[in-house]
């Protein structure tokens, strides 16, 4: 069995997402934990759509006055001498109230907090119109993208290999989000570009080695399960990917000493890779309608493997969601950031805590990105909800899905002469070949 062995649980009480020095390191950041904050009540997938779309928007506006990399739509003009942190926080402001009227008071305090601090003037002035504008651009690109009606499955009789409600679902026994794999996406080309390949024959040695781990690790009383593999199941069943990542980004952007520019691009090619994953996996859940270890274990008896015994009692230590088990949309989404923090922030020593209020007595710490990746598998699996394969093939598509978004999007412009310190050196020279 795969373990991993970074955590530290300790008591602690937050107000923020983001600790106070970090949330004070620019109006990006600052920003970010505002969002968080305001998007916290939506479903994870929801939450990363409206992180893309506040974060787009932010790059935007910033990177209209800056001109350090390639715009993502394109359409937005900005004086000379504007304000870039007036337009951030313009733009975060103004796609954030447009979704959430009802934390219009507290986004208006934060905006006049946010301004209060810059100059005030023309630059200022012209920065709060960038802003706007930019805002005003995100919200109408995305106002048919497929978010907005539900659609639900409706699953065939029970046949070994093909999900079944579960006893997190709703009493009406239909699938959620199945309208999901429809959305439109921010930067790959379309949900099925990286659909995983198949889950492994029930019949296979694959199979039967991950659905014994499973259910020997994952069943609620087990005793195989150590209490370090039962936090991290326990963190990630409360923590998505969206607010972990945005933790663990802002904290090597202050490290790093990194610029508003580069955070604004960094936050933007972040949420869009997560949310794109997201996309990309309940495409590949509804296509193969696997099953999860519940249904599996207690009909283990009917999928024609010799060495899968049954559990009619078996049940999970997290409740699974409403959803099919494959890929893991949880690894999805995670190594989707994961590969956007390591082109940024690079794959060595990195010094991460992550901590949430929902679930003040863990907190863990990290000192590399794959670290993080590797506790989301455990937790899954210690968790009962998914079987291993789920989490490596998640972690290959959420791979596939970040790459995609980092070579293709908000590269580096030719004026940009920090791309020099550029951890992809491949943009560099791509801009060379245009000169």
């Amino acid at each position: 069995m795969k373990r991993t062995l970074w955590k530290l649980t300790v008591p602690v009480v937050i107000v923020l997402l983001m600790s106070p020095a970090v949330a004070r390191a620019d109006v990006v950041l600052d920003w970010n934990t505002t969002m968080l904050n305001t998007i916290g009540a939506q479903n994870p997938f929801a939450q990363a759509r409206f992180a893309a779309i506040t974060h787009t928007a932010v790059f935007e506006a910033v990177n209209a006055i800056t001109g350090e990399y390639e715009p993502y739509l394109g359409n937005i003009i900005a004086p000379a001498g504007a304000s870039a942190e007036a337009a951030a926080v313009a733009a975060a402001h103004g796609v954030l109230k447009n979704y959430f009227p009802g934390s219009a008071a507290i986004l208006d305090a934060a905006r006049q907090s946010s301004l209060a601090a810059i100059s005030n003037g023309q630059a200022k002035d012209d920065g709060i119109a960038v802003g706007e504008a930019a805002a005003a651009a995100m919200i109408e690109s995305r106002a048919n993208d497929g978010s907005a009606t539900p659609q639900f499955y409706a699953p065939a009789p029970a046949t070994p290999g093909e999900w079944q409600t579960t006893l997190g679902c709703p009493m009406d026994g239909r699938g959620i989000l199945l309208h999901w794999r429809n959305v439109t996406p921010f930067g790959i080309q379309s949900s099925d570009q990286f659909r995983s390949d198949p889950p492994p024959a029930l019949t296979s040695n694959k199979y039967r080695k991950d659905y014994n781990e499973v259910k020997e690790v994952g069943e609620i009383n087990s005793t195989a399960r150590p209490q370090d593999r039962t936090d991290v199941a326990r963190y990630f069943a409360v923590v998505v990917p969206i607010h972990l990542w945005s933790q663990a980004v802002s904290q090597a952007s202050v490290a790093q000493g990194k610029s508003l520019s580069q955070n604004a691009r960094a936050f933007a090619l972040l949420t869009m890779a997560i949310s794109d994953a997201f996309v990309s996996t309940f495409e590949t859940k509804y296509h193969y309608l696997f099953w999860r270890p519940y249904t599996a274990i207690r009909a283990g008896d009917t999928d024609g493997n010799s060495r899968t015994e049954p559990d009619v009692a078996w049940t999970s230590f997290i409740t699974a969601p409403c959803f099919p088990g494959y890929p893991s949309a949880h690894a999805t989404g995670s190594n989707a950031g994961r590969a956007i923090a390591e082109k940024i922030f690079g794959s060595g020593v990195q010094d991460i805590t992550l901590s949430h209020p929902n679930i003040p007595d863990v907190t863990l710490h990290y000192t590399k990105f794959s670290q993080i990746t590797d506790d989301i598998d455990d937790a899954r699996v210690y968790g009962g909800i998914h079987f291993r394969f789920d989490q490596e093939a998640g972690a290959r598509q959420g791979r596939q899905v970040g790459s995609y978004i980092y070579k293709n999007l908000l590269r580096c412009s030719k004026q940009n002469a920090d791309c020099r310190n550029d951890d992809d050196q491949d943009q560099l020279r791509t801009v060379q070949q245009l000169d």
